[in-house]
């Protein structure tokens, strides 16, 4: 893998209309269509983890972006105040309007397939990098139930970053959980297949570089940090988030005996 798109930054976009609802999500995404011409999969910041869940998908999506996994592209999307006003389902229309403003979207992959593990398989050291990368970012959300992988033109791409940073939904002790294991790795749907997990630590740890982490910290808008009022400044908040990833990213030896120990007990 190579470390790609590392000056890529998101555009921004306006909604103009809202296709269809996305029921599968449990926060409500929908398809959406913009001022460009192209749909997405729009993320509200009006649904139930509010910006957090907004702020774990650019941190997590471009993180995976920069290492060089296959990543739909993210753009800000913007709500206008009228938007949703015809809308006649009532949840919706609320969640439009608690969302009015800058939102996330993703490119939608059109007739993209969702991963199965059971007709499809991966690489083994490509699983054993997907694995490992969500054991460091702490994404809860790719199991087998919800694999969050696309397969499009053949390929694999990484989706729904959003369950990511499990930490900042308390943001006390991150420093305990910066040094953690990550338990839920047991349930990731491509660990049976990750052979290759203490080969690919090196590497990951190469291509992840300070640098490459304080580019991604400084895509995330001021807006959805400081709406939480979790610290005073975004700055701060950037800070523990950089502190989290990159005393992680140095013990990862941690999270690495969780994952080969979790692959051991299904073999």
């Amino acid at each position: 893998m190579s470390n790609t798109n590392s000056l890529y930054s998101p555009r921004q976009v306006n909604v103009t209309r809202y296709v269809m609802p996305l029921r599968e999500g449990g926060s409500l995404p929908a398809l959406a269509e913009a001022d460009d011409g192209f749909n997405y999969v729009l993320k509200f910041k009006g649904a139930g983890q509010r910006e957090k869940a907004l702020i774990a998908e650019v941190i997590g999506g471009e993180l995976a972006r920069r290492v060089g996994f296959k990543v739909p592209e993210i753009v800000f999307a913007n709500l206008d105040s009228a938007f949703g006003n015809s809308e006649g389902d009532e949840e919706i229309q609320d969640l439009l309007k608690s969302s009015q403003g800058l939102n996330l979207a993703l490119h939608f992959l059109s007739k993209a397939m969702t991963f199965d593990p059971g007709a499809s398989k991966v690489d083994e050291y490509l699983a054993s990098q997907i694995v490992w990368f969500d054991a460091w970012i702490t994404n809860v959300d790719r199991t087998f139930r919800n694999t969050n992988l696309l397969i499009w033109n053949r390929e694999l791409w990484l989706i729904d970053h959003g369950a990511s940073l499990v930490f900042h939904h308390s943001w006390d002790n991150w420093e305990k959980h910066a040094l953690s294991p990550f338990a839920m790795v047991q349930d990731h749907v491509l660990l049976p297949r990750a052979s290759e997990l203490d080969r690919v630590d090196a590497e990951m740890k190469s291509l992840i570089t300070h640098e490459v982490i304080d580019q991604v910290l400084e895509l995330v808008p001021d807006e959805w940090i400081l709406a939480s009022r979790d610290t005073e400044t975004a700055q701060e908040a950037r800070e523990v988030y950089d502190s989290f990833l990159k005393m992680r990213l140095a013990h990862s030896h941690v999270f690495l005996i969780q994952a080969n120990d979790a692959r051991k007990a299904l073999i």
